[in-house]
């Protein structure tokens, strides 16, 4: 070999123990015949000690039957196959030294595997390019958290936590759609604080704040987890209780009153209490849409308030 040859090969062998990406060389059997700089620093086993290893007996969590799959294809096709993070998370479970993706724990990894052709034309070993990616990954993880959150805000009010007017309306547009569909029985219950604006005007804004998140708050722990709650606007709360006859829709309102006039709320002024007024209706076939069955709902709610307040109607 001349002297470029000597000094290229040493310029080569240089490049791969010191670039930023794992580099591993496997024969047929899964043993590492090469295991550059990359993998030493971040593995802490440097490549005297593992050469020869089976790659699966060095890193017995590495999927054994998934990467054989993988490999095999390689061996035998000739053809290269890929990893991803989206796929799996990492490879080779190393740990994340990185300050800025410091919130994820373990390196997030993309693997590119390659045949390595010898004379005859055979694969006799496959080499293993290792990428450290976390800094896409946990771009990646905190856009899809921010686009969740931002898609949690739009459906919910802020103040109650619970669906806000226009998606429970959505929602309550669906459930009308199915019952007319399927000639369930559904029922819409309509409530809202009584004599509210005294509260406002008594206690201050910040205190009716309070008194309606304690509401909020208790439709919450009250409905099943197949009941959609909403905040319709101001002080007004509308729950539709999926599968319910007016009938049993009357025992969870009249529960859910009573847990309310029960409550009370420590202020500047003394204690506050508090009562609602509930209307109840079921689903017709003579709905024509949602809004019809809304309107009914409200009726039965203005006669709870007609008839003294502190009380629940069914719309007749």
């Amino acid at each position: 070999m001349s002297d470029n040859s000597v000094r290229e090969f040493h310029w080569i062998m240089d490049m791969i123990q010191n670039i930023d990406v794992g580099l591993v060389v496997l024969d047929k059997e899964y043993r590492i015949e090469a295991w550059n700089g990359f993998m030493e620093n971040h593995s802490g086993v440097v490549s005297t000690q593992i050469k020869g290893k089976n790659l699966f007996t060095a890193f017995p969590d590495i999927d054994e039957e998934w990467f054989r799959d993988k490999a095999d294809t390689v061996f035998q096709l000739k053809n290269r196959a890929f990893t991803t993070w989206e796929q799996r998370p990492y490879l080779f479970k190393f740990k994340n030294y990185q300050p800025i993706t410091g919130t994820a724990e373990y390196m997030f990894q993309n693997t590119t595997l390659l045949p390595l052709t010898s004379a005859t034309g055979e694969v006799e070993h496959i080499s293993m390019l290792i990428y450290d990616v976390t800094d896409v990954a946990v771009n990646r993880e905190q856009l899809k958290s921010a686009n969740r959150q931002l898609k949690t805000l739009s459906r919910s009010d802020r103040l109650t936590g619970l669906y806000n007017r226009g998606y429970w309306e959505e929602l309550m547009r669906m459930e009308f759609l199915r019952a007319r569909r399927s000639q369930t029985v559904s029922t819409l219950m309509i409530l809202d604080i009584d004599h509210f604006k005294n509260v406002n005007d008594v206690y201050g804004h910040q205190v009716g704040d309070q008194v309606i998140r304690l509401l909020a708050n208790s439709i919450s722990s009250s409905q099943r987890v197949t009941d959609i709650s909403g905040r319709y606007g101001g002080e007004e709360f509308v729950v539709i209780l999926v599968d319910t006859d007016p009938k049993h829709a009357m025992i969870s309102a009249e529960r859910l009153r009573q847990k309310v006039e029960s409550l009370s709320l420590s202020t500047a002024q003394g204690e506050l209490t508090f009562t609602i007024s509930i209307g109840l209706c079921g689903y017709r076939p003579e709905f024509e849409s949602h809004e019809e069955w809304i309107v009914e709902a409200d009726k039965a709610l203005y006669e709870s308030k007609h008839n003294g307040r502190n009380q629940t109607t069914i719309a007749g």
